[in-house]
């Protein structure tokens, strides 16, 4: 489930799924959207994850049908549609990555307005090993952030980093012992700051990041290619070799 709390005016949303590494599904983002969309007065948000892990990324055993049948998948678009729900919060978002944050937990850190890291957090989005896309709107926020350089090797690679290899690639801004405490001491700092100015910098910032985003040949070209990886029997083989603890064997088609 989802904890959220107020603290003031900061707001606190755990992911607290312990047994699955807080592995999402679409539940437990329709849940975390919930909350964002009724704290709108709250200055700033942080999100991190309960035990030691922040989130193992999506939910794999329960997202897709035996036969790896991607339009079984009800994950997708409720990812999607928490990520946006992040991006569109009026007030800062801060990730306080206190351990793994792989696949969609990389993802949903990517969405967030800031990232603070534990010494000991991996992240990486191993989604070659498995057979899975991302949407054009992940990527782009990817390759955005970190430059293409560093998108291409996170996502052609799959290439793992450490939370100071992270701070290095601007994944993250901050590496901390304690990465809730320290997320919570930054959003404290920014919900004392001036919330038009803060609210309207977001915004600004969000305006020039829409202004760059891909026309739509551009999108429907990835929205292809998302189809054809997602329609796969590389998937259905990466989903069974996950499922098995085995090298998956893929084929290209």
């Amino acid at each position: 489930m989802i904890h959220f709390e107020e603290r003031g005016q900061v707001g606190v949303a755990t992911i607290d799924r312990q047994e699955r590494r807080n592995a999402l599904n679409a539940e437990l983002c329709a849940q975390l959207r919930g909350h964002l969309e009724q704290s709108g007065e709250l200055r700033a948000i942080v999100i991190t994850g309960a035990g030691t892990a922040f989130c193992s990324g999506a939910d794999l055993v329960t997202r897709f049908a035996p036969d790896g049948d991607a339009s079984t998948d009800t994950f997708r678009p409720a990812f999607e549609e928490v990520l946006d729900a992040i991006v569109a919060h009026p007030a800062p978002v801060v990730a306080a990555i206190n351990g793994p944050a792989i696949g969609a937990g990389m993802q949903l850190a990517v969405a967030c307005d800031l990232r603070v890291a534990a010494l000991g957090a991996r992240l990486a989005i191993p989604g070659g090993k498995l057979g899975i896309h991302l949407s054009a709107r992940n990527i782009w926020r990817l390759a955005q952030l970190v430059g293409q350089g560093a998108a291409r090797d996170f996502l052609l690679a799959g290439r793992t980093v450490d939370a100071e290899e992270a701070l290095r690639v601007g994944l993250v801004q901050y590496v901390e012992h304690d990465a809730l405490g320290a997320a919570l001491a930054l959003a404290g700092e920014i919900a004392a700051s001036a919330p038009l100015t803060v609210r309207g910098h977001k915004q600004a910032l969000n305006l020039i990041a829409d202004a760059q985003w891909l026309g739509d040949g551009a999108r429907a070209a990835i929205a292809d290619l998302e189809a054809r990886a997602f329609g796969s029997n590389d998937l259905q083989e990466g989903l069974a070799a996950f499922a098995e603890k085995r090298t998956p064997d893929f084929h290209g088609n």
